[in-house]
């Protein structure tokens, strides 16, 4: 695979961001991954955010622009890309989401193949973001893609298994959306009084299992 290219927007004079442009692939975002591995040990950099084809470099205050953008250019060449980890999260999902039989008819499915394409799929957690502990999540079968709603939700649940464009998710804190509803998962995604407080981490696999009786 030929190593795609990367931008750099400069956030004011303490921040810089890298990104790529292009589809969703999961080849480019372990190079992400081993990029922000590589950033949080150096000394110019106070704080690293990953995100979708992305990272987000916060400087330290002797830190130059140029400096850095050459070091992580030079690493961005030469890294070898991070595979995904070893664990494996499954997430059990009462597919009775809202827009189940909308989604299913707008793609000449019914409900129940909906669901079993949807839990046939290992994806990998692209990156946390948007919520606390809201995963993206790469891997969705084509056959699901899905536009956005036309007109958003203003409360979307907590626990709603959705999927917005090429991606699915669990909103991980009741909040607006566009995204469309398949299910719900009483799992909690985030809990500041854990030891580790957001159930995921970038590079998890994650497995939905639809529970009994519910499509």
């Amino acid at each position: 695979m030929t190593t795609p290219a990367l931008h750099v927007s400069h956030l004011g004079e303490e921040a810089v961001l890298f990104q790529c442009d292009g589809p969703l692939m999961r080849e480019t975002q372990a190079r992400f991954w081993a990029l922000e591995q590589h950033c949080h040990d150096l000394e110019m950099v106070q704080a690293c955010v990953l995100g979708v084809h992305s990272l987000l470099l916060c400087l330290g205050p002797d830190a130059t622009d140029d400096a850095v953008c050459d070091h992580v250019f030079r690493l961005w060449e030469t890294l070898t890309p991070l595979e995904p980890s070893d664990t494996v999260v499954e997430i059990p999902v009462r597919y009775n989401g809202e827009d189940l039989a909308d989604l299913a008819h707008a793609e000449g499915l019914t409900p129940a193949e909906v669901v079993r394409i949807h839990t046939a799929t290992e994806y990998i957690v692209f990156a946390l973001g948007s919520q606390p502990g809201f995963p993206y999540l790469g891997g969705l079968d084509e056959r699901l893609h899905c536009p956005r709603r036309a007109s958003p939700r203003v409360r979307v649940e907590a626990g709603s298994v959705a999927i917005g464009g090429g991606q699915t998710g669990i909103i991980s804190r009741t909040s607006p959306s566009g995204w469309h509803i398949l299910g719900h998962t009483e799992i909690e995604l985030f809990d500041e009084n854990r030891k580790q407080p957001s159930l995921l981490s970038a590079r998890d696999r994650v497995r939905f299992v639809a529970r009994e009786g519910a499509a």
